[in-house]
């Protein structure tokens, strides 16, 4: 038990250290956004479920109620392979630590999805008092599409159910027919994908635990690869230029081409778009794919592996 509870440590820092600084220095997941999301995914599934299983066998260890709640459908040669009546001091304290971090976990992720469903609330009441509800018998302003009446050129997304797109009338007085469908078609990424929830777990595990490198890389590089992502369902409806262009003609009056490191992804964004990057093969992003997908499964094997020998012949 012992050895298993040092292998997920092991993984889990691996996995939590060098993987992302080097992951975040790599060039291909600008070029496959998508693929980049899933391997950070993963990732952060892989710490987790390091954590959660190094926590059921410390519980396991030090508790003998758990013990026997976890281990009662198994043969006894299977508890006995784990050899959690030995648990050492070290194993107490780090289970102590491991129900902590849990805690944590589960109360900064509640406390920012409280928070997000404060903040729709908000912004759909702001939308209310600036494009109200006609009145009983005209028809419905509302819709999949708001319009609302502001010089501002400005387009966004509202997570909900249903989502909703809003566009201003200075964007459209801005905007000719295709790059409004560009703009449009980026939104609808948006929605189709639910980035909003990936959005919020990032989020949450960057706030809850700064000084961890993988999830501050995670809210980093989320936040930046689904408006790349985004970018390239446009681009494939409606093109590169077409797609580049109305970012621009959007933005410009923000400074999208400036230097500052708050206009700096809308940059990148726009000369991604002119010159667009040769992107994997097929046979590589699948292998990425799976590969990354496999990643995952290694504390599940580490945990399961004393069980699983203990059964063979």
């Amino acid at each position: 038990m012992a050895f298993c509870l040092l292998l997920l440590s092991v993984v889990a820092v691996t996995a939590a250290v060098p993987v992302p600084r080097t992951l975040t220095r790599a060039k291909w997941p600008d070029r496959e956004p998508v693929v980049g999301l899933w391997v950070w995914q993963c990732l952060v599934a892989t710490v987790l479920l390091c954590c959660l299983t190094a926590l059921a066998l410390g519980s396991a260890a030090v508790f003998g109620t758990v013990r026997a709640q976890l281990f009662a459908p198994a043969p006894p040669a299977v508890t006995e392979a784990y050899n959690l009546s030995a648990a050492s001091p070290w194993t107490a304290v780090l289970t102590v630590l491991l129900a902590c971090g849990a805690a944590w976990t589960a109360a900064v992720l509640g406390r920012e999805l409280v928070e997000a469903r404060h903040r729709r609330a908000r912004s759909r009441a702001l939308l209310r008092e600036r494009a109200p509800d006609l009145p009983a018998g005209l028809p419905a302003a509302r819709g999949p599409l708001l319009v609302l009446e502001d010089d501002y050129p400005d387009a966004w997304w509202m997570p909900g159910s249903p989502p909703q797109l809003i566009v201003t009338t200075g964007a459209l007085q801005r905007l000719t027919d295709h790059q409004l469908d560009a703009v449009l078609t980026h939104e609808r990424g948006h929605a189709r994908a639910h980035h909003d929830w990936l959005l919020h777990l990032s989020t949450a595990l960057a706030t809850g635990f700064p000084r961890i490198p993988l999830f501050t890389h995670f809210c980093d590089q989320t936040h930046r690869l689904v408006e790349l992502s985004a970018d390239d369902t446009a681009s494939r409806r409606c093109g590169h230029l077409t797609t580049a262009l109305a970012l621009i003609e959007l933005n410009q009056h923000r400074g999208v081409l400036s230097c500052a490191s708050s206009h700096r992804l809308l940059g990148e964004r726009v000369d991604r778009l002119l010159e667009p990057p040769p992107r994997l093969g097929r046979r590589h992003r699948a292998l990425t794919t799976a590969t990354a997908a496999l990643v995952p499964l290694v504390p599940l094997l580490i945990t399961f592996a004393p069980g699983l020998l203990s059964t063979l012949p």
